[in-house]
């Protein structure tokens, strides 16, 4: 059996993602736990691992809120390290390929958190041709208020996200529309809740929100097959309210996907193909099984089943593409 990989932490403090999800997924009982071994961590607010620790380490993962996302990642790359870092891997589509540059340039392997148990699901069902030719598709997401995220409550922790310049936007959450887009042709990103109430012990008083709360989005994918993606955020929970409901039709059956969370890369939805419930290996020990099992393909260097900086690249230039669509008033093809 190969050695685990030594890991160090960059962002592990004693709350947040990294925290609650990403350093417990690698800790889980079986074979994770066998490949990969946390031997150092590190605090945003610190400048570095220790460099004795750091020229140990096999993977550094990077997991700090977006803003920082560069700033802490190019020194890892230059001292060539593997990283895995946040989706979506900078601000926007210039930094993320100053990033990916950056890795090209050093000859540095990554991993980027936007992996989802249920896409790749859904990928294999369509490529297996259960449901046909893919005619159609139509996602529609929902953020509750209830989360904090978004206007017009937001948390102190999170009002970074209320400024369009810090990275965070909808649209990230729809990874395999977004990434298999062909052309784009019509577009609405209304802003329903102009202002956001910080709410919390941190509030700093920003109030004015310059990201888009809603977004609707329709094109053809590169298949040819139509696509519409509407997202929306800031209402209140409800019952009976869905926050992602994601339909999939081809000309032989169609795909359903239904979650009460919004997220596909940590929620696990119920797939449902022609009508029949499909089990997705993976998410029986829910969170931790579906992050763990993005984690696996990376320790056996099953390349192309795990996303890559490449990746993220490839998704910031289809969100690039949807701001100049925008700007231009006219269809972009990608």
């Amino acid at each position: 059996m190969s050695p685990p990989i030594r890991v160090g932490f960059v962002g592990l403090s004693s709350t947040g993602w990294a925290a609650s999800a990403l350093a417990p997924s690698l800790l889980q009982p079986g074979s994770i736990r066998d490949k990969f071994k946390i031997v150092a961590v590190s605090t945003t607010s610190e400048a570095s691992l220790r460099r004795e620790r750091a020229d140990c380490l096999g993977l550094v993962v990077v997991s700090v809120k977006d803003p920082l996302h560069k700033q802490v990642v190019l020194p890892v790359i230059e001292a060539k390290k593997p990283f895995f870092l946040e989706w979506p891997a900078g601000t926007g589509l210039k930094e993320t390929v100053e990033i990916a540059e950056a890795a090209r340039k050093h000859g540095v392997k990554s991993i980027v958190g936007r992996n989802s148990t249920t896409v790749k699901k859904v990928k294999e069902l369509i490529k297996s041709g259960a449901i046909g030719t893919v005619l159609s598709s139509i996602f529609i997401g929902f953020v509750p208020r209830e989360l904090g995220v978004w206007p017009p409550l937001v948390n102190a922790a999170n009002a970074y996200t209320i400024e369009k310049l810090n990275g965070k936007i909808l649209l990230l959450l729809t990874p395999l529309l977004m990434s298999s887009a062909g052309s784009l042709q019509s577009m609405r990103l209304p802003t329903i809740y102009p202002t956001a109430t910080i709410i919390g012990a941190e509030a700093d008083g920003r109030d004015g929100a310059t990201n888009p709360d809603h977004y609707s989005i329709s094109g053809h994918l590169k298949s040819g097959a139509l696509a519409t993606i509407v997202w929306r955020t800031g209402y209140p929970s409800t019952k009976g309210r869905r926050n992602l409901l994601w339909e999939i039709d081809g000309e032989d059956g169609y795909i359903r996907v239904e979650s009460d969370t919004s997220s596909l890369g940590a929620a696990i939805p119920t797939v449902y193909l022609n009508g029949e419930k499909v089990d997705i290996d993976g998410t029986e020990t829910g969170l931790f099984g579906i992050l763990g099992a993005a984690w696996e393909p990376y320790a056996k260097e099953e390349k192309g089943q795990y996303a890559t900086i490449e990746d993220a690249v490839k998704n910031q230039q289809i969100l690039d593409a949807v701001e100049r669509s925008l700007e231009a008033g006219r269809t972009i093809i990608l």
